[in-house]
């Protein structure tokens, strides 16, 4: 692959390439929409990956091209970035990473660059795709311009960089881009980021499915909606209990701020905020501020036009989900005979509540949830940002096999267009290492 690309870079720009970045893709096995909430995740790096090859220039322009032909080149002044949030284009996403290096160290005179991307994750999958795009860029303008910082900072400053298109996320998929380890899944806390080693128990496999629906998250809003509903949520249950609700941000600051177990908050939750949709009106009474105060101080731009919002479902979910993840870790540190059934019911759990409470799945991914339960996997449950994009299901070693086989004539074989790409949509995965720059011998 590297040899293939090195050709086709200096085909491309009459050079060789002097160093390549990679960054993987993730799947996260548990902790869907949390991250963003302050809870941590579950997630373990896959093979598949963005590897980039690069020449920095004298000139301070720099040219991207991909291998896949139907991303178009670009081309931009190194000091003039523009990011469009309105079309996520390829490009764009490079530019969040160029630019979060260029703003951290203030660069004036940043280096151009010559860039040639190779991509295996497969797109809108809900395998990362993008930020694994993004922290590749970032890794490769740190090296292009002689810069260094640690993987903790690089995932802090990458997490950052994304917003730049448009996507509130939180910072699970490019901390376990950098700080993935092979052979092992990490659980990801934040403020302040730390990753922890995460043995899978032997006698299983994770094997990703792709539903074939694409979701690019940042040309949706249902992601964003879900961030300003666990925000308005969090606003609400602070007012409740007395705190200074204007300054609180996230459902895990609540549960700190009142010291108390998610089994506590998730009682809080059933007592302060009902299953019936909020308005914009209701919202503004319980917290007793006026509409323009909830329009300006609360509600992001891209939330102005929204009326309602579910606030119960949405907390339910996060602190119901959260539990599960301590849950997940401690049977795999604890390794019970029956760790395996243990960690499939909590992945079942996990889509349930993705369907029911946070209502991010679709009806593809739940019809994928089901065959693989009923061809023999342990658990199974959409992994990624939902709405489309791939389940991650547990299956026993042994019976890998048969269950790929019967997966794939269920789902993929019925189906003219899934069987088109089915050889891309369906693989068994091991925890992989993290993000590097290497330089050829």
């Amino acid at each position: 692959r590297l040899q293939k690309l090195k050709e086709m870079f200096v085909s491309k720009f009459g050079s060789a390439p002097k160093f390549y970045a990679r960054a993987p893709g993730r799947v996260n096995l548990i902790g869907e929409h949390i991250d963003y909430c302050g809870y941590a995740v579950l997630p373990m790096a896959i093979e598949q990956d963005i590897l980039i090859a690069v020449e920095p220039v004298q000139t301070q322009v720099v040219q991207l091209a991909n291998t896949n032909s139907s991303y178009l080149d670009f081309s931009t002044s190194v000091n003039n970035i523009q990011i469009n949030k309105t079309k996520p284009q390829w490009h764009n996403y490079f530019l969040c990473g160029l630019k979060g290096i260029q703003e951290h160290f203030g660069l004036n005179n940043p280096t151009g660059m010559n860039c040639l991307l190779d991509g295996t994750i497969p797109p809108s999958s809900g395998l990362s795709s993008s930020s694994a795009l993004v922290c590749c860029a970032g890794l490769v303008t740190l090296r292009a311009n002689g810069k260094t910082l640690s993987k903790v900072e690089l995932a802090e400053i990458c997490t950052k960089s994304e917003h730049y298109i448009g996507t509130e996320g939180g910072g699970m998929d490019q901390s376990i881009s950098f700080l993935a380890e092979e052979g092992t899944a990490k659980l990801i806390e934040f403020s302040p980021l730390r990753a922890t080693d995460v043995r899978l128990p032997s006698g299983a496999t994770f094997v990703i499915a792709s539903s074939c629906v694409e979701m690019n998250k940042a040309a949706t809003s249902h992601y964003n909606i879900r961030v300003m509903e666990c925000r308005l949520a969090t606003k609400l249950l602070s007012k409740s209990k007395g705190l200074e609700w204007r300054k609180i941000l996230r459902l895990h600051d609540v549960q700190t701020k009142l010291g108390v177990s998610l089994e506590e908050m998730l009682t809080i939750v059933e007592e302060v905020l009902h299953p019936e949709p909020y308005s914009t009106e209701e919202i503004c009474k319980c917290l007793g501020i006026s509409l323009e105060e909830l329009r300006s101080q609360i509600l992001t731009q891209n939330m102005q036009d929204v009326s309602t919002f579910k606030l119960y479902q949405r907390a339910k979910h996060v602190y119901s989900e959260a539990a599960r993840v301590l849950e997940f870790q401690k049977i795999c540190s604890e390794a019970p005979a029956n760790a395996l059934q243990l960690l499939g019911e909590l992945m079942k759990q996990s889509h349930i509540s993705c369907r029911e409470m946070y209502e991010c799945s679709c009806p593809e991914l739940d019809r994928l949830v089901d065959i693989c339960l009923q061809f023999g996997a342990i658990g199974s449950r959409l992994t990624g940002a939902g709405w489309g994009g791939c389940t991650v299901s547990m299956v026993p070693t042994d019976k890998l096999n048969t269950f790929l086989k019967n997966v794939k004539k269920a789902y993929y074989q019925t189906d003219g267009q899934r069987l088109a790409v089915e050889n891309n949509s369906l693989f068994a995965t091991k925890p992989g290492r993290g993000a590097l720059v290497f330089v050829e011998a």
